[in-house]
């Protein structure tokens, strides 16, 4: 395998990344009005009958996210004037010298300056262009947590350091102070049972929907009521509570329950819940669909191929021709409707939860039917076109048998681009099934991006859209370095004609 292609392709993969995130923030933040971001705000609304709180509260989010820079007179005076003296007072009148200053000043630097209503105190703003605001995105996109994130002037004397340790549990932790996150590595029971809160992207805070969560915590916070268990929290106070205790976060002001568990500021934390996250659980669906996708497809698909124009592949046809022809959402209802009078399974996810085996089995099997028929398809299209190989006739000279020939070698070769797309399977897995999830009710993935643009998030979508175009470009490279595998006579090079 050529490196210095790979590093190639990867430049190019992400190249087409920004370029993807260029036209998202281009749509976003110059084709839809920033007005529609309040329409789900309830706060926006407790504010219609006070204009200038209103004014206030549109402008700073508007600058949280991302739009225009904004500045009050109250900002520029305090540089002046120490804040609730009584020269800072007068300057920040409307007829004072300090506001024809603020004035004069913003304009030229091209702000559009205007009056609050009610007070006609001044502020200023002004847009930012998109590719600042996706730069600025981009640099903050990685949060690297080191001893000095924490900046409280309420602790002046917090320690500063990095150091070995063990988590109240007992699993071995890279203990932090200073840090964000009190345990930056830890190990525990849980799966994937190495953890890190070292490194971690920040997408921002999503708004307005699941207000002040970050986009991260919505997606992969665990769901449903919390699982408690006793545990012993760092004074020694016994409990029963679902705390991680790697999740532990820095809080600037502790209250009173806060000091009875913990001996520092290290007090907000997240709980194990009984659900599985959005994201795990289109994962989870997604991956068991894709198994038994490949697990019935690619068999049924070699048996129509070896029984061409016969009964078998005659049925298959029927099969995906139906798929095919009949919209997804009608065949999804009429399994839906079959599984429930047939088998007495739930019509739809909720009824049992994730903890039941029986909320699973019709969205999965659900989701797997069009790609058993893909499946079907493609593998019975790329044996019949090996079927009428020469090799093909050169092995059946030499006295190999139907069954070995087709093992051996038709199926060895036909697989080669099947191959090629289960990278691509694995990222749908990740995506979610919009209609799929819709119809059964399942707290997944597939929701979230319709939701995000219905519900103008844009944190969320900018987040969605970044994460899906990551893993779909990257798919594509992971597919051809798995041909490669598949067959080591296909190199990926340029020279070699692929590229």
């Amino acid at each position: 395998m050529n490196r210095g292609y790979i590093w190639k392709r990867l430049l190019r993969s992400f190249l087409s990344i920004m370029i993807i995130m260029l036209i998202v923030f281009t749509m976003i933040f110059t084709l839809v009005p920033r007005d529609n971001i309040f329409f789900e705000d309830s706060t926006y609304r407790k504010l219609s009958s006070k204009s200038d709180d209103k004014t206030e509260y549109v402008y700073s989010t508007w600058e949280k996210l991302g739009y225009l820079d904004y500045v009050r007179i109250n900002d520029y005076c305090l540089s002046l004037y120490e804040a609730g003296s009584p020269e800072m007072s007068s300057a920040v009148e409307p007829d004072s010298k300090e506001s024809q200053d603020f004035v004069e000043l913003y304009k030229s630097q091209g702000y559009t300056v205007e009056q609050y209503l009610g007070s006609k105190r001044y502020y200023a703003y002004k847009d930012i262009p998109v590719i600042k605001r996706m730069g600025s995105w981009l640099s903050h996109l990685l949060v690297i947590d080191t001893p000095f994130s924490v900046q409280d002037e309420g602790n002046p004397d917090l320690e500063r350091y990095i150091k070995l340790g063990k988590t109240p549990t007992g699993g071995l932790a890279v203990i932090g102070s200073g840090t964000t996150y009190k345990y930056l590595f830890y190990t525990d029971s849980h799966f994937p049972w190495i953890h890190q809160n070292f490194i971690r992207l920040n997408f921002g805070a999503s708004y307005p929907t699941y207000q002040g969560l970050e986009v991260m915590r919505v997606l992969f916070q665990t769901q449903g009521t919390e699982v408690k268990r006793s545990v012993t929290f760092e004074t020694g106070r016994e409990a029963e509570s679902g705390i991680i205790f790697g999740t532990l976060q820095y809080k600037p002001v502790l209250d009173r329950m806060d000091t009875k568990k913990f001996t520092d500021h290290y007090a907000t934390y997240e709980v194990y819940r009984s659900q599985p996250s959005m994201i795990g659980t289109s994962f989870i669906m997604g991956i068991i669909a894709m198994i038994l996708a490949y697990s019935l497809g690619l068999p049924f698909g070699l048996l129509m191929a070896r029984h061409k124009d016969r009964l078998a592949d005659k049925l298959g046809m029927v099969y995906i021709i139906f798929i095919i022809a009949v919209p997804s959402l009608a065949y999804i209802y009429l399994f839906r409707y079959l599984g429930t009078k047939l088998f007495g399974l739930p019509s739809v996810f909720t009824t049992y939860g994730p903890e039941d085996v029986r909320s699973w089995i019709l969205p999965v099997i659900s989701l797997a039917l069009p790609s058993i028929a893909s499946l079907m398809l493609w593998t019975r299209r790329y044996v019949v076109d090996q079927m009428s190989a020469d090799y093909v006739k050169f092995a059946k000279a030499k006295g190999l048998s139907q069954g070995e020939i087709f093992r051996g070698h038709i199926f060895k070769n036909a697989i080669i681009p099947i191959a090629q797309g289960i990278p691509a399977s694995l990222a749908v897995c990740i995506t979610g099934a919009i209609i799929t999830e819709a119809i059964y009710s399942v707290g997944g993935m597939g929701k979230m991006l319709p939701n995000a643009i219905k519900q103008y998030n844009n944190v969320m979508i900018v987040a969605l859209a970044f994460m899906f175009s990551t893993v779909s470009v990257l798919s594509v490279l992971a597919g051809d370095i798995v041909l490669t595998k598949v067959d080591p006579r296909i190199s990926l090079s340029e020279k070699a004609g692929r590229s």
